[in-house]
């Protein structure tokens, strides 16, 4: 780096790294697009190093740009931990934190409890994000994630909320006008309902063929509240997590016995990160949040 180099270029930087899109960048650091185009050509000019690729659908990061990804981050962690050693552990918790949640249990569980989190915290300013798909803190798409699986590469420190059931569902009037399946092979004459497959982001929502390798859904979404909407309006039946079904006195379970899935959601956050104030009062409610409706998730 030259004598002269702008430190505060790495914020640019990183705003567009992590959108992809110049115009978005520009908004989220309340810039004119055009000025922070200038910005970036004059750290890669002083970087002498080509950091993006600028194509039609946006921004990629060059190698040389993911190398320089990596050491921006480090120096943003360090300024973030500095600013919260200073402010001291005995004063307001405030700042942003964005959690990534799978859609069913971001809506039906954390989003009321993050209301409560609020409340008690009002200096946080907390953004939940529910979407069918993986997130990536590496790319800081999150603060923190609530994942399916335990990740197995990159620094990320990640610790088990808790195991969850899962059942199939159906209506009350669906089983009324179908009647109730008492074996797993009367489900080849009852509607399924489902994920669609191509669309699946973790194998651990792939479910039908752990019912029967002879059946295939013939409604499907890649949203589980769309699912269960289905369902309800008696659709067929469908696999559904049990803290989800629950709150549902239209939907009745079905071949309990024959259908117990048991899966994980696992609190995921970058290491660099785990020790600011802030994602750790988050990272402690959350787990504490899990832990006390613990009868929510399993039998």
């Amino acid at each position: 780096m030259t004598q002269d180099f702008d430190w505060g270029a790495m914020e640019w930087f990183l705003a567009i790294a992590r959108t992809g899109r110049l115009t978005l960048a520009a908004q989220k650091l309340g810039i004119d697009h055009t000025t922070l185009s200038r910005r970036v050509k004059a750290l890669e000019e002083a970087l002498d190093a080509r950091l993006f690729d600028r194509t039609v659908s946006g921004y990629s990061l060059t190698p040389q740009g993911e190398r320089f990804l990596a050491a921006a981050q480090r120096v943003e962690t360090i300024a973030l931990q500095a600013a919260s050693d200073i402010s001291g552990e005995t004063s307001r918790i405030a700042g942003t934190v964005r959690i990534g949640a799978p859609e069913g249990f971001g809506s039906s569980f954390l989003a009321p409890a993050l209301v409560r989190l609020g409340q008690a915290q009002p200096g946080l300013k907390l953004e939940l994000v529910t979407l069918p798909r993986q997130f990536s803190l590496t790319k800081r798409e999150a603060d923190m994630a609530v994942s399916l699986a335990r990740p197995k590469k990159g620094r990320l420190h990640a610790h088990k909320l808790t195991n969850y059931e899962l059942g199939l569902y159906g209506s009350q009037g669906y089983l009324r006008e179908r009647g109730r399946p008492e074996t797993l092979s009367d489900l080849r004459h009852h509607g399924i309902l489902g994920y669609i497959q191509d669309l699946i982001y973790a194998r651990e929502l792939d479910y039908i063929p752990q019912l029967s390798r002879d059946i295939a859904p013939w409604l499907t979404s890649s949203s589980l509240p769309a699912q269960m909407n289905m369902t309800l309006a008696g659709g067929g039946l469908c696999v559904l997590p049990r803290f989800l079904a629950h709150d549902h006195e239209g939907l009745e379970q079905v071949l309990p016995d024959a259908v117990r899935l048991v899966r994980s959601f696992w609190l995921v956050v970058h290491s660099e990160l785990r020790d600011l104030s802030r994602i750790r009062i988050c990272s402690e409610f959350i787990t504490e949040e899990v832990r006390t409706a613990g009868a929510l998730f399993q039998y």
